[in-house]
């Protein structure tokens, strides 16, 4: 009896075992494949970002929402309608004159464009959108409000997917895509000097040391000083105190899930909160419908991050 029950032990054990190694292997091709996505997205933001700043500054439709729908509707260039048709943008053929191919999507054998090269599939995705009578609302959005424009493309019909525009804004925030939305055209930064630097909110920062300036800090990373400084709500003679939080890029819209409040505590300002969470100090006011001018957070106040 006893010898049964140590075999049986045993056998439970193993298969344990077994099982443990099968999520280590799923968890390891879990990372795998998000590590291959993320490499796949940064290529094809450094090769197409020069040409979605492009059509920005031809027909004000944000950098940023540019890259992102070409990332979500085309796999980063490698769909096949995107590899074989150079559609970048999943654009139907509707009213088009030019070389079409027949794809399943919504329905079966549907209709979509096909473009020389990919740039024209670009300067057509602008063109769609600019001349569409139900995207014209979209172009009264500033063009640094990419999450007005991503809930507006879903509003519109763009996508039947539920959740376009949170997919849209995810990309965005992910890959620091609105940085694009200035005409700026700011490298991934690689570390090379004394500060260690460190990720929350999908942001790389620094701890600022005793005696640290936004100076050095710049001239470390190769960051602009005017840059660095409105990457942190700065202004221009700030001195950084030993202990403060340095972005390296340029804080988000709102903050990352499941941070949806903030309870002030003491001594708390607006200021600390967006370094906090990494929210922009502006749409931090503007979420809060309050003003910096008039508005000093309380303890206990609720401070709304998205």
């Amino acid at each position: 009896m006893i010898f049964s029950y140590f075999c049986i032990v045993i056998i439970i054990i193993d298969r344990m075992k077994k099982q443990v190694v099968a999520i280590v292997v799923a968890l390891c091709a879990v990372v795998c494949s998000v590590k291959a996505q993320d490499s796949d997205y940064i290529s094809y933001i450094d090769k197409y970002k020069d040409v979605a700043i492009e059509q920005m500054r031809k027909y004000h439709i944000p950098a940023s929402i540019t890259l992102a729908q070409a990332l979500l509707e085309s796999g980063a260039g490698k769909s096949e309608l995107a590899r074989n048709s150079n559609n970048h943008f999943g654009i139907k053929c509707h009213s088009w004159g030019g070389d079409r191919t027949y794809h399943d999507d919504d329905a079966a054998g549907e209709c979509f464009r096909v473009y020389k090269n990919v740039r024209d599939s670009y300067e057509d995705h602008s063109i769609f959108l600019s001349t569409g009578s139900r995207y014209a609302f979209l172009f009264k959005f500033d063009e640094t409000d990419y999450i007005s424009w991503a809930r507006g493309l879903k509003r519109a019909g763009y996508a039947t997917s539920p959740t376009y525009a949170d997919k849209l804004i995810e990309i965005i925030e992910r890959y620091d895509l609105d940085r694009f939305d200035s005409g700026e055209q700011d490298d991934y930064i690689l570390y090379t000097g004394a500060h260690e630097p460190m990720l929350a909110h999908d942001l790389v920062y620094v701890i600022a040391r005793h005696g640290d300036t936004m100076q050095a800090i710049s001239d470390e990373f190769g960051i602009s000083l005017r840059k660095l400084i409105r990457y942190n709500d700065q202004y221009k003679y700030y001195v950084p105190s030993e202990g403060d939080v340095i972005y390296l890029h340029r804080k988000r819209y709102r903050a990352k899930k499941p941070n949806m409040h903030h309870v002030v505590a003491e001594g708390e300002s607006m200021y600390m909160i967006s370094q906090m969470y990494g929210v922009r100090l502006s749409r931090l006011y503007k979420m809060n419908d309050v003003k910096p001018a008039t508005y000093s957070p309380m303890v206990g106040d609720v401070i709304r991050l998205r």
